[in-house]
């Protein structure tokens, strides 16, 4: 059974006993019971003004509107006439001086109002409605304001067209609209998809407004028709923010978080990834100290991977010893000290002297009320900062509005899959639309999980702000480097590229202390006008930062459907391939190697050069890079400090902008001016040298530093023994123009000027010609095969056509013939000839397909990356379905057994298969959701076996069986129940290459649903 995870169940369940105190003043959780009815406000009965403060009578109710900014209104209403505020200054921040504000009495109705919004009073019966000052509508009450013992409601008419976000972190969702859908806001200890951890009550409306409602309070938000929005509460007390334009959404964001607090400024070191496990007398790992994590950061080091910080505490009953040891043994591998604050903060001070610089919440911010988990977290944050010069950086599963100011929210203990994958996608991008900078989840979960699953979930993450690896639940240890290869590779590539993406990443950080927005992003808040981007089209991507769309790989796949492109020109990060945007992209090439990313067009992205480790690895004098995907004029800003002092809130930093002049399509020249670095901070260089990729697409006739050109160089080697100078580089990414400089003083500007160049996609924009792979390409080891590689030429023929293949090393390639011509808009296939090595490995291979070719004039290259698959030997005779290679097998706990039963979570560990006290030698013993694939090679007739839930399980679990080939259902069992009879399966799988074998959770609950595929054999010839 699943130990560990029964212990962290029994955790929560306790912290369950604590749900009533989260329910704030007056919390139910209950039907409303007939006794107990909704009473709306009634007409007003006296009105009086007082500055920006305004008072309506209603009866014995009393209704309150003040003006906070010239954009911001705050509206309460107290149905016995007594106004409270349980949230006190513990959210809101002083807004200063309130605006001038203005009304007037229309007879029906007042009108209160300032120079940006205005709000109206329907007299009778009492109602609100609000407009921007120039009439524009916001939101209209259908019904007044509604109480009963239980919860106040606002009931608002919803628009036609009308989108809906926020309500902070909601699992599985978030980054497309709300509108249609139910959303709770308020604990609920589910960190799985669905729960709403991190709930924020806060949502914002297509239309260009926010509400805050002002409370401990759960609450619940229907986008129905009408809107309804309550809090579980006799009181009424919201907060109303008014945008305008096409960046409302942005506006409103930024007005919500100037009154409950900017996201901080994490360390640099918190934008690295993190690691954490127990290391004292850990249960499921054997007696350790915590000395020895030392060794799992040497692990980080030896295999050349990032890692900023390590929780040394993570686990329950965990403590520590030999802390300023170990913190500062972490220093010397360039990582700082974090532990997890089971046991409280009241030590806070001494660990902070002694080294600690993360705090991670979890049990001991529990209490009475949310109040308690934002004390917690603010508490910690500055507990880190009053006994050290850091910054304060805390990690918390549970949190409220105000949250955002103090630490990270990361969305609890899951258990890694390619379904975790998928409902994590749209959870974080949405959480930011309620000013939450940073959020994020395990990789792979703490439990479960795979070598596949770590490496595509690690990947996409690597475009979060930041990210946590959790040890020590799992059968295996999850740091990136445990999977051996290939996955090391591909795992360090991830975390190297996070890496140099870190000016970027900063500088965000920087903007979300200005804008509220971070990093990660729902396509609906750069392209609000776009009505696919507030649908599931765009449900499993986002935006990091404005300049990067990911699309997240979630399913053992290796190509992926339906990527959606909004407006503008989108260039593959991979293959410099240009899209043209609005455009749904199908098939694309997605090795496990490969996250599909793509970089809009006009981007210029700040880098760190060099594949460091460590953010600690660069001196002052060190290069930054410049990666510029030029059209038309755009910019960034790089902001620049110290990085782990809190020197920058004095003003001790500096902003150096980048402006790019380009064409907005086609032949011209790109000019990039870099200007001065404008501040000052501790380290900062007097000069440096500076790097640029220019994705242009064609080569410049000269590029010029400040008017002086800069030698030509010709080939990779010539320029990487400069110290300055050009080379275009015809087969990077489409065609790249590589530009270093000499140090250059950072207290003035320069430009660089490439002339006779083009555009991103080249000076005749689509002439180059595209490749395309055909799926489903297999190859046996050792045997000559041939892959196919489709040439499509663009808006101009291309000639003299190459075709090559990179391939692994010890398989053998034979150039094809080449092609005289393939006509303008035409696809040509090539055959080439492959055979893998002899000991290649079955599963999947990444290749990489070429073409050189002219078009144009211009001798171009266009390459494409794919998997084809190594299949093993087909079976010659009948054959046990364990004795087979496995192309696949994932499993819902720990790995999937070979002729045992599931048993625990690590290998080998499960017992003899047994169903209804029957004994099997053979067999597979499996936990939902399982899917595991055999090759057959089209030589088996039937399949054979006896199914059901396993006898360890002693009466439960709830799934179903099923049988696929070649992506079609032979056959599927019964539900099946622990106290289902033993099922006999006889399945004619006649010419069948591939065949599945699944069992899915029926239930919901995947509590104890061990499936055994007992006697499970292939009759073959």
């Amino acid at each position: 059974m699943q130990s560990s995870m029964r212990m962290r169940a029994a955790v929560a369940g306790a912290l369950l006993g604590l749900l009533t105190a989260f329910a704030g003043p007056g919390g139910s959780a209950t039907a409303e019971p007939i006794d107990n009815p909704d009473t709306t406000v009634g007409e007003v009965t006296g009105f009086a003004a007082d500055g920006a403060v305004y008072r309506l009578t209603a009866g014995r109710t009393e209704a309150r509107v003040s003006f906070v900014t010239a954009d911001t209104f705050r509206i309460e209403l107290a149905p016995d006439g007594t106004f409270t505020d349980p949230t006190g200054t513990d959210i809101t921040l002083p807004q200063g001086p309130p605006p001038t504000t203005h009304w007037r009495d229309l007879g029906d109705r007042y009108e209160l109002g300032t120079a940006e919004v205005i709000l109206r009073v329907t007299k009778s019966p009492l109602r609100f409605a609000a407009v921007r000052s120039d009439g524009t509508p916001l939101w209209n009450e259908t019904r007044g304001l509604s109480w009963n013992r239980d919860r106040t409601v606002q009931t608002l008419a919803r628009g036609a067209d009308e989108q809906f976000y926020g309500a902070g972190m909601q699992n599985g969702r978030g980054n497309t609209s709300h509108r249609g859908r139910t959303v709770e806001v308020g604990v609920d200890y589910n960190w799985n998809d669905g729960g709403h951890p991190n709930s924020v009550p806060f949502y914002l409306s297509s239309a260009g407004y926010g509400v805050y409602r002002n409370t401990y309070a759960p609450n619940t938000y229907a986008f129905t028709e009408p809107v309804t929005t309550s809090a579980e509460e006799r009181r009424f007390d919201a907060y109303y923010f008014t945008g305008s334009g096409r960046d409302a959404l942005k506006d409103v964001i930024g007005q919500y978080t100037r009154l409950t607090g900017k996201p901080f400024m994490p360390p640099v070191y918190g934008l690295e990834i993190g690691d954490a496990d127990c290391y004292l007398h850990n249960a499921n790992r054997g007696e350790r100290h915590t000395l020895d994590a030392l060794e799992v950061a040497d692990g980080y080091v030896a295999h050349d991977m990032p890692n900023g910080w390590m929780l040394v505490n993570d686990g329950y009953g965990c403590g520590y010893e030999n802390l300023a040891e170990t913190s500062a043994g972490l220093g010397e591998r360039n990582m700082k000290l974090g532990l997890w604050t089971e046991d409280g903060i009241a030590r806070l001070g001494e660990q902070v002297r002694a080294g600690q610089r993360v705090a991670k919440l979890d049990v001991a911010w529990v209490g009475e009320g949310y109040k308690f988990a934002l004390d917690g977290c603010k508490d910690a944050h500055a507990g880190i900062e009053a006994n050290s010069d850091a910054r304060g950086f805390t990690w918390a599963p549970e949190s409220w509005s105000g949250a955002q100011r103090c630490g990270v929210q990361w969305s609890g203990d899951q258990s890694g899959s390619w379904e975790y994958i998928r409902w994590q996608i749209p959870t974080y991008a949405g959480a930011s639309m309620s000013g939450l900078a940073y959020t994020t989840g395990d990789v792979d979960g703490i439990f479960g999980g795979s070598a596949k699953t770590y490496a595509r979930d690690l990947q996409w993450k690597t475009f979060l702000p930041v990210t946590m690896t959790m040890d020590g639940w799992a059968a295996n240890d999850k740091q990136p480097f445990r999977y051996g290869e290939p996955y090391t590779s591909i795992n360090r590539a991830s975390l190297k590229l996070h890496e140099a993406l870190l000016p970027y990443i900063y500088s965000h950080a920087h903007r979300a202390t200005e804008t509220g927005i971070g990093l990660a992003r729902p396509l609906a808040l750069e392209y609000p006008d776009d009505p696919k981007a507030a649908t599931d089209a765009a449900k499993y991507e986002f935006l990091s930062g404005e300049d990067f769309l990911v699309a997240p790989v979630y399913r053992d796949a290796v190509e992926r459907d339906g990527i959606y492109l909004p407006e503008g020109t989108w260039i593959d990060y991979w293959s410099g391939r240009t899209y043209r945007g609005p455009v749904t992209v199908d098939g694309y090439g997605a090795p496990l190697d490969t996250l599909p990313l793509f970089v809009r067009a006009g981007a210029v992205v700040p880098l760190w050069p060099g594949a460091i480790r460590s953010y600690q690895d660069r001196a002052p004098g060190d290069p930054v890079a410049w990666d510029v995907y030029p059209e038309g004029n755009s910019s960034f800003e790089l902001y620049e400090d110290d990085g782990v002092t809190r020197e920058h809130r004095t003003g001790r930093y500096a902003i150096q902008r980048a402006d790019v002049s380009a064409p907005e399509s086609g032949p011209g020249d790109v000019s990039i001016r870099i200007g001065a670095s404008v501040g000052t901070y501790t380290g900062k260089p007097a000069a440096r040298p500076y790097a640029f990729t220019v994705h242009t697409g064609d080569a410049p006739r000269t590029v010029r530093l400040d008017g002086a050109k800069l030698p030509a160089l010709t080939s990779r080697a010539a320029f990487d023994a400069a110290d300055r100078g050009w080379w275009y580089d015809r087969d990077e990414r489409g065609g790249v123009v590589r530009v270093k400089t000499t140090a250059l003083s950072t207290d003035r500007g320069f430009e660089l000027r490439l002339t006779d160049t083009s555009a991103v996609g080249g000076a005749v924009p689509g002439a180059s010609a595209v490749l395309a792979v055909p799926s489903g390409q297999e190859l046996g080891a050792g045997t000559p095969g041939t892959v196919a590689v489709d040439v499509t030429a663009g808006t101009r023929d291309a000639t003299d056509v190459r075709v090559s293949l990179d391939v692994p090393a010890g398989w053998r390639v034979t150039p094809p013939a080449s092609l005289a011509r393939v006509r303008a808009g035409t696809t040509r296939r090539v055959e080439v000839a492959v055979t893998p090595a002899a000991d290649a490995e079955p599963g999947e291979d990444t290749l990489t397909a070429t073409v050189r070719h002219r078009a144009a004039g211009v001798d171009r290259t266009s390459v494409q990356r794919f998997a084809v698959g190594v299949m093993p030997p087909a079976p010659m005779s009948d054959a046990w379905a364990s004795d087979l290679v496995w192309l696949r097998a994932s499993n819902g706990w720990g790995p999937p057994e070979r002729d045992r039963s599931n048993g625990e979570s690590g290998a080998a560990d499960g017992h003899v298969l047994t169903l209804a006290g029957k004994t099997y030698e053979k067999g597979i013993g499996a936990h939902a959701d399982s899917d595991i694939e055999v090759y057959l090679g089209g030589r088996c007739t039937a399949f054979t076996a006896d199914v059901g839930i396993d006898d360890e399980i002693d009466g439960y679990g709830d799934v179903a069986f099923s049988v696929e080939a070649d992506g079609r259902v032979l056959w599927t069992s019964p539900r099946l129940t622990g106290a289902s009879a033993t099922v006999p399966v006889d399945v004619d799988v006649t010419g069948a290459r591939h065949v599945r074998l699944r069992i899915t959770d029926t239930n919901g609950s995947k509590s104890g649903d061990h499936g055994d595929w007992a006697a499970a054999r292939f009759r073959c010839a």
